[in-house]
């Protein structure tokens, strides 16, 4: 039976810390093109007329209600069917991004919603137009509302960036397997990542609080 040998992973601490870095670099891409693409989504809902909507839910729930597994294979192995070819990094970046952003789309379609009504009819009253109502009343109110849900699917999104394995993405968990592979210190090397993750997890809850409290406050 082998035993438990830490030295598994100090001998190894340059590729983890590669890895780490690329999965925080591909996380930070994917959440950043996430909040973008759902932003615009969010906002074209408001704006436009039923079919845009119509197509516009059709992409929520065709990223919302396949898994992402599914759909990071469509767009690397199946792009090149299409014409389209991605590198490994791009397809895992671009994946992420738009499987976050049908999530990110709701939470900020929700979080204009939550504005009571009564605050657009005051804000017409006062003579503001529809877009002015949109960012000067609805926008500050809504991002009070949202931060805990944002930080729940940036939380998400983290944990997402494992499957990015699949398609070679040399990150976390592609890292720790194959050292795992190679010494045969797969206990190891899981406790590692599940440390890691579990680190990424936790700082990123406590900045969520931290953000809600100052944005609570400066809206106070």
């Amino acid at each position: 039976m082998q035993q438990f040998d830490p030295t598994v992973i100090t001998h190894n601490l340059q590729p983890i810390a590669a890895g780490l870095a690329t999965t925080l670099g591909t996380w930070a891409a994917g959440v950043v093109i996430g909040m973008v693409i759902g932003f615009l989504i969010a906002v074209l809902q408001l704006f436009c007329g039923r079919w845009v909507r119509g197509l516009l839910r059709f992409y929520i729930e065709l990223f919302r209600g396949t898994p992402f597994l599914v759909q990071l294979f469509l767009l690397y192995y199946g792009g090149p069917s299409f014409g389209l070819t991605l590198e490994p990094m791009t397809a895992g970046v671009l994946g992420l991004g738009l499987y976050g952003s049908a999530y990110f789309a709701e939470a900020f379609r929700s979080g204009f919603q939550s504005v009571p009504p009564g605050h657009l009819e005051a804000a017409s009253c006062l003579g503001l137009t529809r877009t002015q109502a949109v960012w000067r009343i609805q926008m500050p109110q809504m991002l009070v509302l949202i931060v805990p849900a944002l930080t729940n699917l940036i939380i998400v999104l983290s944990k997402e960036t494992a499957v990015l394995s699949i398609v070679t993405v040399p990150e976390l968990t592609f890292v720790l397997t194959g050292i795992g592979s190679a010494s045969f210190a797969f206990v190891e090397t899981l406790l590692m990542l599940c440390v890691c993750y579990l680190a990424l997890v936790e700082l990123t809850s406590r900045a969520g609080m931290w953000a809600e409290t100052r944005v609570a406050r400066f809206m106070a």
